[in-house]
């Protein structure tokens, strides 16, 4: 908590101060984008209404507000508050905290111990939480970026609500920028494309975009506005908000994936090129394009696992950034490519036939011979070359008797798979026949 006695901070060093930190809210009604948490209605408005907060989880990307509204809650309902990060504490640091906290709660008040980073304590850290919550001791409110459903204790999410902070929209932003520069009372020096792209270099991180204005106020000479190419030129661009291992890596490949197989090339070609941008290993996009070759094209276009296995080879010999082309052509082409998933269920129904029905032996009569014990058997007793059969086939069952006749591969109308249908129906058409 800040010393209610320490000496006043001058004021030119104030204005020295970073503006994100000058901006900082100090009432849950300033804090912009999170409306449905901070807003007249919002969850944690109705909280203190109430006069009583729980433990929460804050789980939503950087620049979002998450430790603003900690120490704004701890304000509105006259909690102590204490600051750990998960990045630079161990378990000694956590007993010093749970004891400051327990010596308040005897003399009458309660602590809200905001923990940023709180997915980087391991497991056994985690749970040291759970008896300090449960007591009352602490109210616990957790910051993190990663799903907390993945990195989180069940134990320690069943003690905690966890509230979703949302990216900044581009009005939010906005928002931000007009508090800056009514701050700074003087305009931001860019032309409205140049402002537009700011807004979207911030990238829903509303310390960024107020970082990015900064930048610009510092560079921007008397009298000057830049314009869309200026401002690339002065400013860094930010890097996306993607973690290979994470959420973002989740997410993105999965959207390539749906959109691929809802047929929509511009969208699957926009999810590849994120990816690629933020830095995804294009082996593992080419594994997984593969996947979709097989999964949601299959026998549609046989030519689609081809054209995948090339554009491997292709990024293989032609390296970084040519060989980056050859996937977004693989990618367009799997999904203007017509989709059938019938070997894809087909596989799989056939696994799980195989799982049920054990260890049943083939009909005898495909069965080779090799010896005259397995002749007397009966092994291979009227089995019919199906090249000798009129258009090579003989339409014989080829299932374990004891399992009779399955289907598993029900190929769609396209294609030449309409011929393999043909060639089923006159199958079935035989097995009709002959009772």
């Amino acid at each position: 908590m800040s010393d209610l006695f320490a000496p006043r901070e001058p004021e030119e060093m104030a204005a020295k101060r970073p503006l994100a930190d000058r901006l900082r809210p100090r009432t849950l009604g300033e804090v912009s984008g999170q409306e449905h948490l901070t807003g007249p209605d919002g969850v944690l408005s109705r909280m203190i209404e109430a006069g009583s907060l729980g433990s929460m989880i804050f789980w939503g990307p950087p620049g979002t507000g998450k430790t603003t509204v900690a120490r704004l809650l701890s304000g509105e309902t006259g909690l102590a508050f204490e600051q750990i990060s998960a990045i630079f504490s161990g378990v000694a640091d956590l007993k010093k905290v749970f004891e400051a906290a327990r010596q308040r709660r005897m003399g009458g008040r309660q602590t809200l111990l905001f923990v940023d980073e709180i997915h980087r304590f391991n497991r056994a850290q985690q749970d040291s939480f759970l008896p300090v919550m449960e007591d009352g001791t602490i109210v616990l409110v957790g910051a993190t970026t990663e799903n907390p459903s993945f990195e989180l204790n069940a134990a320690l999410l069943s003690r905690a609500r966890v509230l979703t902070f949302k990216p900044h929209d581009e009005q939010s932003l906005e928002e931000l920028l007009k508090r800056a520069e009514a701050i700074e009372e003087k305009p931001l020096p860019l032309d409205e494309e140049a402002r537009a792209s700011l807004l979207r270099m911030a990238d829903g991180d509303g310390r960024a975009v107020l970082t990015l204005a900064e930048e610009v106020w510092r560079a921007a000479r008397a009298g000057e506005t830049f314009g869309q190419d200026d401002l690339f030129r002065i400013v860094q661009r930010r890097a996306p908000v993607y973690d290979k291992s994470q959420d973002g890596h989740y997410n993105l490949i999965s959207a390539l994936h749906k959109s691929v197989r809802g047929s929509d090339p511009d969208a699957a070609l926009y999810y590849l090129t994120r990816m690629l941008d933020a830095g995804e290993d294009p082996l593992f996009l080419c594994r997984r394009m593969v996947r979709m070759a097989v999964e949601d094209i299959g026998l549609a276009d046989p030519q689609a696992l081809v054209v995948c296995n090339a554009a491997k080879d292709a990024y293989d010999f032609l390296g970084s950034p040519e060989g980056e082309l050859a996937l977004a052509q693989a990618c367009v082409y799997l999904a203007t490519a017509p989709k059938s998933n019938a070997v894809y269920t087909a596989y799989k129904s056939a696994m799980r036939a195989a799982k049920e029905n054990g260890s049943l032996l083939p009909p005898k009569h495909i069965l080779n011979a090799p010896t005259k014990l397995m002749k007397g058997e009966g092994y291979g007793d009227g089995y019919r070359y199906d090249h000798d059969m009129p258009d090579a086939f003989s339409g014989q069952d080829y299932f374990p008797e004891k399992m009779g006749r399955k289907t598993f591969y029900d190929p769609p109308e396209r294609g030449f798979e309409r011929e393999l249908r043909k060639r089923l129906e006159w199958w079935a058409k035989l097995r009709r026949e002959r009772g």
